[in-house]
Order: C-alpha cells, then structure tokens, then sequence
C-alpha cells in the first residue's frame, strides 16, 4: 500500500492528484506544516514520529511497501514509471524530456510563482509585498513564452498526451494564477492549465483540498 505523508494544503497535493490519475489505492497520513496552526495531538513537520521518516523535515514523503522517498516531483516521476500507462514515458526520450521539465518548472518557475502567490494573495507570516510581487511577474514572462512556445505543436508537454511532465508542471504554474496578466500574455498556458485542472483527478484531489482548514 502506498502510504502519502501530507496535508492536501501542501505539495503532497502533486502525489495525490497522480495516484488518482493512475488509480492507485493510497493511505494519507495527516502531517501538517509546523508553522502553521496545529491542532492538537496532529503530525507536524517536525513531530518525531515524521522525522523518522523524513528528518529534513519536509512534506511530501511516501512509503510505497518500504520504499521511501521525498521531494514531490521525484515521487511522481517514480511512481508514473512504476504504474506505466499514457501519464508515463513511452521512450528513453520521453523520459528525459519528462524530467526536463519537472528540474525547469521547479527551478526556473516555482520560486517566482510562489512570490506571486504569496505577495498578492497572502502567506504564512501575513506580510504582502507587491514590490516582490511584481518583480516575480517581471521574472515569469520569459518562462511563460517558453512554456507557450512548447505547447504550440499539441497543446501538451510530452508527446501529443497528458504526461506526468504536465501534472507537474500545472501544480507548479498554478502559483501565479493570482497574476492573470501573465496567462493572458500565453494564451496557450491559460488554455492547457484549464485542461489540466478540468481533469476529474485534479477535480477530486482539489475538492479534499478545499474541504481542509486553511
């Protein structure tokens, strides 16, 4: 049984949304950040119990039958390998352009978006700042051309289908959806983020989200 370490109000919400495309039967274990509000007598990031399974700290973790592992786009380019099917590569090639695109989401992406997230909509220490806002929306229009270009041939990532590159990609691109300027400067990513979240998958693990106290 696979078993995903998370809150749905975290990046664990990647691992689930994948386990509900491939079908997976999964146990969630409750593990919530330690800086936000914990309820009494819940797993936190730092709780000693979670720490034995990932001492860095972080969620998302899994134990797939003992197999652990960390770090939320690597889960799911591990279990997309593991379950085979459309979401995974069909080819050397497609592999490598799969991880291509996990590194260049999460690196060139994920730390601008989130400043848009939090610096428009808010975070965890309360403070908006639309300086830095701004600037991440400056720091975004050029991944986004990137990422609108890639989708001019199918209006995927990865071969002409919906893979786990974009899943992961989605999760990430999702962050600066508080900056509609941006999507509407890349019509084509306004176009394959909304098919992507119109998926009943991503529509089931968002609907467990949304039930989550914030």
């Amino acid at each position: 049984m696979l078993t995903i370490y998370g809150v749905y109000r975290s990046r664990a919400s990647r691992n689930i949304w994948l386990a509900e495309e491939l079908g997976i039967p999964f146990k969630n274990v409750a593990v919530i950040q330690h800086y936000r509000s914990v309820p009494a007598g819940m797993l936190h990031t730092q709780s000693p119990e979670f720490l034995k399974i990932n001492p860095s700290g972080l969620i998302p973790s899994i134990d797939d039958d003992g197999l652990v592992l960390h770090e939320s786009l690597a889960i799911n380019l591990y279990l997309a390998r593991k379950h085979g099917g459309p979401l995974a590569g069909a080819t050397v090639a497609e592999e490598g352009q799969i991880a291509m695109w996990a590194l260049w989401a999460a690196t060139g992406v994920e730390p601008h978006a989130i400043n848009v997230l939090y610096h428009r909509l808010g975070n965890p220490n309360g403070v908006k700042d639309p300086k830095i806002a701004d600037a991440a929306v400056d720091a975004l229009k050029g991944p986004f051309a990137v990422l609108d270009k890639a989708l001019e041939k199918s209006g995927w990532l990865v071969g002409d289908r919906f893979t786990v590159a974009d899943l992961n990609a989605a999760e990430i691109v999702r962050y600066a959806q508080p900056a509609p300027e941006l999507f509407e400067a890349a019509p084509r990513v306004k176009a394959w983020l909304a098919a992507c979240q119109a998926r009943p998958a991503f529509k089931k693990m968002w609907a467990a989200r949304d039930a989550e106290p914030a």
